[in-house]
């Protein structure tokens, strides 16, 4: 193996080896939850010399983090909230990923603001857009620039020449948010934190009036253990509110889920060689570059059903292709649709109704002695929201715990990376593969791309495509299940890969050759094999008959059947204080 990989493997032994460590050794931080929010303040902690574990009750991203407009930005539709600070913060923070944090997996990416006001509109974009680039947003990314009514049209030719006067090209970014993720909760682990997904709280330990650590439940097979910490970080995002329960203790803020769907359509559809920002009544809608497709979205309502599993509806459907084809020369329908995916953005609620004000700021609270929590905030501003944690968290750890250094230390697969794209044709040659595949494989591993194909030396198959998933090759998904976390087909084909999103089959053409491919990893015997297959095609099938439906309620009730591939308790039993045990 090249000595370019020197990483820290999420495979089976070091799922066990994780568990034991939990049990028997006293943390300085328990972070709870492994979104990117989580995964940060796991990374931040541990960088800052702390003993860290982060423990998470389904996967990596499972919620939020995996299910985004899948773009770091700096939010320049919150100018017009007059939310500078935010804005300067979120650029910063994507300036930092573009340049030296996560090269490999943030992306500069074109965009298309169409204009459809004469006279007022112009100057009045252009003023927002000029702010934008002097904030930080023009680094890495050239500055905007203005086109005539034809000029726009050249770059995006599938918009109807009646929906608009001109434009402004700007750039922002793109990113695979599941992947970016889990590489910030992999480079956690690099750093020395015991990282463990499937591993549920159920109760909080106490020590007089103070939090002294978690109850943790295994969501694989049911054992508990007691995780001991001078602090805990409730990192949960939408269920925020529900571990605050647990805990007995009264928050500092309530958190509002907001449900955001996006949908997946074929590249070919729409003809334009920029994404594309367009103003809504409600908000804006993005037409975004992803691969062979594009992803259209966001919704903005009031979710209170299941936090797990949010159903996209018909209505919500029919509402982002209402939207999309007032600008489109030809329509989309239904049958264009090859993805849905619903996330739920956790939004800082005041104590009332009254007061209640949502943000996309970010709040943070020292909850009781021993335990923090953070909630609100922005894709793009995970880093300093972790940032933020910490230093609260710090309070109740007894030695000096050092500044935050997380603007100093890229991802795993980031150092290197920029050489390793110059060397493309050579990386090529050297393990016989197509340059578009090396370049496919750099931008999800970025400089790990020798350790993944490393699984292949002896077993050359595993270069092939994926027969029914080609833009994937089937190392990909056993570098999943051996160094990635990944426990289920759900985790692999919803999040390490994105096929679930890409392929109009939804994964489910896919499923068995994956599980055959991962049962060697995981342990998996013939009826292991079957029982994810199976799980998984349910899954997908609530999924799809959810979307048929009109209304919330009626796509949630289809959607919570299905069965999960996790055993999760749905109601934690230990709500009060578990029994204390010696140091």
């Amino acid at each position: 193996m090249s000595n370019r990989s020197n990483t820290t493997f999420l495979g089976p032994e070091a799922r066990e080896q994780a568990w034991e460590r939990l049990g028997s050794e006293q943390f300085d931080v328990i972070v709870v939850g492994g979104g990117v929010v989580g995964a940060g303040a796991a990374l931040d902690a541990a960088t800052r010399g702390l003993k860290v574990a982060l423990v998470e009750a389904r996967d990596f991203a499972s919620g939020t983090s995996s299910r985004s407009s899948k773009m770091f930005h700096g939010g320049l539709r919150y100018l017009e909230q007059l939310e500078f600070g935010l804005v300067r913060e979120a650029l910063h923070e994507r300036e930092l990923s573009l340049s030296t944090l996560a090269p490999h997996l943030v992306k500069p990416l074109k965009f298309l603001f169409p204009l459809t006001h004469r006279v007022w509109e112009r100057p009045y974009i252009a003023a927002g857009i000029f702010l934008y680039d002097t904030m930080g947003g023009a680094k890495s990314v050239p500055a905007q620039k203005h086109l005539t009514r034809s000029g726009a049209l050249r770059m995006s030719p599938g918009i109807k020449r009646k929906s608009l006067i001109g434009g402004i090209r700007y750039y922002d970014t793109v990113v695979d948010d599941a992947r970016h993720t889990m590489s910030v909760a992999r480079t956690a682990a690099h750093y020395g934190a015991v990282v463990r997904t499937s591993s549920q709280v159920v109760g909080f330990l106490r020590e007089a009036d103070r939090v002294s650590g978690v109850r943790v439940r295994d969501s694989e097979n049911g054992a508990t253990t007691e995780v001991r910490g001078h602090v805990v970080i409730n990192a949960t995002g939408v269920w925020t509110d529900e571990i605050q329960a647990l805990s007995s203790q009264r928050g500092r803020f309530r958190v509002r889920a907001s449900k955001g769907v996006h949908i997946v359509v074929p590249r070919d559809r729409i003809v334009s060689e920029a994404a594309i920002i367009l103003r809504t009544e409600k908000s804006v809608l993005f037409i975004i570059p992803w691969g062979a497709h594009w992803i259209i979205g966001t919704t903005d309502t009031d979710w209170k059903l299941d936090l797990a599993h949010p159903a996209a509806t018909k209505a919500d459907i029919d509402y982002i292709l209402g939207e999309v084809n007032t600008v489109l020369v030809t329509p989309l329908t239904h049958q264009d649709i090859d993805g849905v995916y619903a996330g739920l953005r956790p939004l800082l609620a005041g104590e009332s109704d009254e007061t209640s004000k949502l943000s996309r700021e970010h709040a943070v609270a020292r909850v009781a002695p021993g335990l923090v929590a953070i909630a609100g905030g922005k894709y793009t501003t995970y880093r300093v929201m972790a940032e933020d944690a910490v230093d609260l968290a710090a309070e109740d750890i007894p030695a000096r715990v050092a500044s935050s250094i997380t603007e100093k230390v890229p991802l795993v697969g980031a150092d290197g990376y920029f050489a390793l794209v110059n060397q493309t044709h050579h990386l090529a040659e050297m393990y016989g593969l197509h340059p578009y595949r090396v370049t496919h494989l750099l931008d999800r591993y970025g400089s790990l791309i020798d350790e993944v194909l490393a699984m292949a030396k002896d077993k050359p198959e595993l270069l092939q495509p994926l027969t029914d998933a080609p833009s994937y090759l089937q190392v990909e998904v056993v570098y999943a299940a051996a160094a990635e976390g990944a426990l289920h087909l759900e985790d692999i084909l919803s999040r390490r890969t994105r096929i679930s999103i890409e392929y109009s089959h939804r994964g489910v053409n896919c499923a068995g050759q994956v599980a055959a491919l991962v049962a060697p990893v995981l342990g998996w015997d013939p009826e292991m094999v079957d029982r994810e297959v199976d799980t998984y095609n349910a899954r997908v099938e609530a999924e799809i008959k959810s979307q048929m439906q009109p209304d919330d309620e009626s796509a949630d009730a289809l959607r919570v059947v299905a069965p999960e591939a996790r055993q999760e308790i749905l109601e934690p039993v230990s709500v009060s204080t578990p029994p204390m045990r010696e140091q």
